[in-house]
């Protein structure tokens, strides 16, 4: 069951939006067959932005995958070419 959301809002480029969907989709499997606690992965494209919306069995592991090498070391370099600003990252819990 996804008690918790994390939402990583984007801007990008409309010409960049391809790569950062493929950096997406290079990490969702590893994301869900490595990650503790990950339950589903998400792309959702709009005209101002891109959202990617993570789901987890809690918060914890939420939290704990922004500090996890997978995000840093991996998806966040790949990504950071393509941002025109700092990206918003918000938690959510299911109550």
């Amino acid at each position: 069951m996804i008690n918790a959301y994390l939402e990583i809002t984007m801007k990008v480029s409309g010409e960049d939006r391809s790569k950062a969907g493929a950096v997406y989709a290079k990490y969702k499997p590893t994301f869900l067959t490595t990650v503790p606690g990950a339950k589903s992965k998400d792309l959702l494209l709009r005209n101002e932005d891109v959202q990617v919306l993570h789901g987890f069995d809690s918060r914890a592991s939420a939290e704990s995958y922004l500090k996890s090498a997978l995000f840093g070391n991996d998806v966040v370099r790949e990504l950071k070419p393509y941002l025109s600003a700092d990206p918003e990252v918000r938690v959510y819990e299911r109550q």
